[in-house]
């Protein structure tokens, strides 16, 4: 345990209140007042805990916590190392509620090898996975997290004797009475045991956490070997944060009902890992990283020492993954965490935030944990912003800021502010602008079904309300496999390409809002090796659109809370990136042609025999401007997502018996 040299930092926007003054504003806002009369508690003003403790004396200690797991099988429990800065008056009886980022990236990730995705293509290689992914440590210390601010990823006494973390959280929320802690998970950096990718191991790591700032498991000091107790200083009372891997721990830990968890804020979290690499039976990769699987994760993040003693282990997540099928299974229900959502297991209150285009973690991932939450009563939040994998604490800093302190005030420490009564949920525009509306999808959102008229061959068919009916009327494509990307594929629909049919609406009488997940319906037959049908729904029309990037301003240096010179509390804006072009392809959804029926078992597909296929699309919130057209494109194989096997796969598509139904909630009569 390591306490700070007194350091003269900047000046702090409110002064320390005395002791009496302090419980006096605790028992108004329903605060626990300071074990000890001499130690000064925190102060809420306006619904808000003001910082009133320094961030430079903050106590920083590492703890080994014993977990209920010992998945590298060597006899004992596995550990997690957790590192943990806390006010100094904790030292003398003041307790503290801790906001918790459990990560398996603060020591880094190694290089792992991809799969090769190009099938029975003999000089296809593996791909070397080798760069920091979204989420890395590295990305979480920079762009994800808050921008070229440069700090270290992983917690730890500086050369003064002072200690950082990384992020935006200490700096914030430990003047105003919080301890901020950083987890790594099992089998990386200080933990022992081994990564699973999302195994019940991990989430065992995580919720030890909570148990041991709770009391009920015990934790040793990581440099002196001797047992250290929390009892003096938490009040037992945790909320877990972060974005990509470190978001979806949380999820995993909510799932338990861990008592002590009050809360989570995931931000690009994952809530069922088979989503995340796998659709509808088909092997699906994380966008920007095809070729990457559960073992590929698992060996990237592997960074604890004794090097070789997991290999078995991932050895496992190899078998259970199962690649070869593409199905669901007992290994990937273990990692299903809306099944416990759905179950009523969460007991903590969940704040989401996902990026609309995030094809990393899927929209999916937040958008259906939203609903499982919704129909056990969970109290729950969501911001929906326009960029891709980011923290949104950029890209509106004084609101999110905002809104997450006093989530964590009302949370962790009872304050009522009023935060659960104000709309549930934010959401960014295409135009970059900002709503706060009740729920999500809308009031008034109602499904619309779209027919398919022929045409679609030369890129002129047409979408229309109503279903069709009549005689099979069919057309036809053939998969290009590994040589186009579905961009290509709808950049000229006017034009007929060999790879796609096309089907579109005329242009829209009035702005059209889609809110919630479009599902496709296709009579289909297939004769070819590949077995992917895929669905892409495009707004036609020029226009200038957000995308997945932000972009930092870095001549508008923000500091939002208290620092020392290796961690000022600084950090800069980020703002939406912004292209022109003549369309976008808003989302898009897959199948395995042999998981027709389910995830969980293949059927033949008889050559040139008709089937019907239904299947959703990734959730989204779109609005498709008047003038614009709405269209449907069908490809086999999707480029950047699907395994790729040779051209040359014929799909012959039944019109009369081929629909989309989207989820509309503003402007349906703009449909025609």
């Amino acid at each position: 345990m390591h306490k700070r040299e007194p350091h003269s930092g900047p000046a702090r926007t409110a002064l320390r209140t005395g002791a009496l003054a302090a419980a006096a504003l605790m028992g108004a806002a329903g605060l626990a007042a300071p074990a000890s009369a001499d130690a000064p508690g925190p102060v809420v003003e306006d619904g808000r805990t003001q910082p009133v403790f320094d961030y430079a004396d903050a106590v920083y200690q590492e703890v080994d916590i014993v977990t209920g797991a010992d998945s590298d099988g060597d006899g004992e429990p596995d550990t997690v190392r957790m590192r943990i800065m806390r006010p100094e008056e904790t030292e003398d009886g003041l307790q503290v509620p801790t906001i918790l980022e459990p990560s398996p990236y603060w020591a880094g990730t190694h290089d792992a090898q991809m799969y090769d995705v190009d099938l029975d293509d003999d000089s296809a290689g593996t791909v070397p996975r080798g760069r920091p992914r979204a989420g890395s440590a590295e990305e979480m210390a920079q762009a994800s997290a808050e921008g070229p601010r440069g700090a270290s990823a992983q917690a730890g006494p500086t050369g003064d004797g002072s200690a950082t973390m990384p992020n935006y959280y200490d700096n914030y929320f430990l003047p105003r009475g919080y301890a901020v802690a950083q987890l790594d998970s099992l089998g990386t950096g200080g933990s022992t045991g081994c990564p699973t990718s999302g195994g019940e191991n991990e989430t065992q790591g995580v919720t030890a956490a909570v148990d041991w700032l709770n009391g009920r498991t015990t934790g040793f000091d990581a440099e002196t070997g001797e047992e250290v107790s929390a009892e003096d200083w938490s009040t037992g009372n945790v909320a877990m944060t972060g974005i990509s891997y470190n978001g979806t721990l949380p999820v995993a830990a909510a799932s338990t009902g861990v008592e002590g968890l009050r809360t989570i804020v995931p931000q690009g979290a994952i809530s069922s890992w088979y989503d995340y690499y796998r659709d509808n039976g088909g092997v699906v990769a994380p966008g920007g990283y095809q070729g990457e699987d559960a073992d590929v994760l698992a060996k990237l993040v592997y960074t604890r020492a004794d090097a070789d003693v997991c290999d078995p282990v991932i050895d496992g997540v190899t078998e259970g993954q199962d690649r070869d099928s593409g199905d669901y299974n007992d290994w990937w229900d273990e990692r299903n965490y809306r099944n416990d959502a759905e179950d009523g297991a969460f007991g903590a209150s969940v704040f989401l935030a996902h990026g609309l285009n995030d094809w990393n973690v899927k929209t999916d991932q937040a958008m259906l944990l939203w609903q499982a939450l919704e129909d056990q009563g969970v109290e729950r939040k969501m911001w929906l912003h326009q960029a891709g994998h980011v923290n949104p604490f950029n890209l509106r800093m004084d609101e999110w800021l905002d809104q997450l302190h006093r989530w964590f005030d009302h949370e962790l420490y009872g304050v009522d502010n009023g935060i659960m009564d104000e709309p549930r949920v934010d959401v960014q525009g295409s135009d970059t602008e900002w709503a706060a509306q009740d729920d999500w999808p809308g009031e008034g959102t109602a499904p619309v079904r779209l027919g398919l008229r022929p045409g679609g061959e030369d890129g002129d068919g047409g979408l229309e309300p109503g279903k069709h009916r009549g005689k099979p009327r069919w057309e036809e494509f053939t998969d290009e496999g590994r040589g186009t990307p579905a961009e290509e594929l709808v950049a000229e629909p006017g034009t007929g390409k060999d790879g796609a049919l096309v089907y579109r609406t005329g242009e829209l009488t009035e702005d059209v809002r889609m809110s919630g997940v479009p599902e496709v319906t296709v009579r289909a037959a297939m004769d070819g090796s590949s077995p992917y049908l895929t669905a892409l729904l495009v707004d036609y029309g020029t226009d200038t659109r957000p995308t997945e990037d932000v972009r930092y301003d870095t001549d508008d240096r923000v500091c939002y809370g208290e620092g020392v010179p290796e961690d000022p509390g600084c950090t800069y804006p980020s703002y939406n990136v912004t292209e022109e072009s003549d369309f976008k392809i808003v989302t898009r959804g897959w199948i395995d042609a042999r998981n027709r029926g389910s995830d969980e078992e293949q059927r033949p597909v008889v050559t040139d025999k008709p089937y019907r296929y239904t299947w959703p699309m990734q959730a989204q919130d779109y609005v498709f401007k008047k003038g614009h057209r709405i269209g449907v494109v069908l490809v086999s194989t999707d480029h950047d997502y699907t395994l790729r096997y040779p051209a040359g796969t014929e799909v012959e598509v039944d019109t009369k018996r081929t629909s989309i139904t989207l989820p509309v909630s503003e402007g349906g009569g703009g449909l025609g």
